[in-house]
């Protein structure tokens, strides 16, 4: 009886090659990375307030700046609303970018060519300009919204918009969402143009609807695109500074209108106490973390299926 010889399995040896060269990036990041937030992290267990930037020794006082943060009700406001408008904000902006995306698709060439070029100029707009050109829209004395809605006959004569919270964080949203709403057209219009046409026509020629056609077709396709997006919306919206210090300038309260990015700067520019603000830089940094953890899970799952 003839014997058969066993089979010799192939070991596949670790490819390296991806690892050393991503290892000069992650390293030129680690390192630019490792100072600030070290250092912030050592000044969180300090008490450093002026004093300490002109040279005098701070005082170790461990966790003590964190024990602060964590029973002061005021904190939690402020992550409260800064929480909300990040959420809101994140979704209006993917929600719109995706409709101008699809938009783009179906309009005339030389009509895409004109919304492209308008979204170019909103999202290379300098911030503190196109701020300027905002407050004066909704002044409340000679500001353009005011004039308009008044012609309407609506009742916004010498309306303040920036004097109640309410009317501030609908004027910061729409503001933060222009200028944010041209990455995710552009980024989800980039993934569209992947979406093969033939599969399309093939379920079109099969009795799929327009609305089944997206849902199970196209938004499957482009979904990985859409979670890094809304992913790097949520980190933007949460760390918000310009948008809302400049209205804050323009005559709102800052009490009542802070999110963490003014709050932070309050602490620390405003009052001084850096040691209490590094605190909060670190909770704020914890915080988008967490935030960030699971759209991260589910890109490294559909990465391995």
């Amino acid at each position: 009886m003839a014997q058969t010889s066993p089979r010799r399995t192939a070991r596949r040896r670790p490819n390296w090659a991806p690892y050393a060269l991503l290892t000069p990036a992650v390293a030129i990041l680690l390192a630019a990375l490792a100072y600030p937030v070290g250092w912030q992290l050592y000044t969180s267990t300090l008490k450093f307030g002026l004093a300490q930037q002109f040279g005098q020794a701070a005082d170790f006082i461990g966790l003590s700046n964190y024990a602060e943060l964590l029973s002061d009700p005021q904190i939690w406001a402020v992550v409260g609303r800064s929480l909300l408008f990040c959420l809101i904000n994140a979704t209006g902006t993917v929600t719109i970018g995706v409709a101008l995306a699809l938009l783009m698709q179906v309009v005339a060439k030389a009509v895409r060519i004109a919304l492209q070029v308008g979204l170019l100029l909103a999202w290379a707009m300098p911030v503190v300009t196109a701020m300027t050109v905002w407050v004066w829209l909704f002044n409340w004395h000679f500001g353009l919204v005011n004039w308009f809605l008044t012609k309407l006959g609506l009742p916004f004569t010498n309306h303040n918009w920036l004097e109640q919270p309410s009317s501030f964080y609908a004027v910061a949203t729409i503001i933060v969402v222009w200028m944010s709403v041209p990455f995710v057209a552009f980024s989800v219009y980039a993934g569209l143009t992947q979406v093969s046409t033939e599969v399309m026509e093939a379920a079109q020629l099969d009795g799929a609807s327009g609305h089944r056609r997206f849902t199970q077709i196209v938004l499957p396709l482009i979904r990985p695109v859409l979670m890094i997006v809304l992913l790097l919306q949520i980190i933007w919206d949460l760390r918000v500074f310009t948008q809302i210090r400049l209205l804050q300038d323009a005559g709102a309260p800052a009490s009542s209108t802070d999110l963490l990015g003014t709050y932070i700067y309050r602490l620390g520019v405003g009052s001084s106490n850096f040691g209490l603000a590094a605190a909060m830089s670190v909770f704020v940094l914890i915080l988008t973390v967490l935030l960030s953890a699971p759209y991260v899970r589910s890109l490294m799952k559909e990465d391995k299926a």
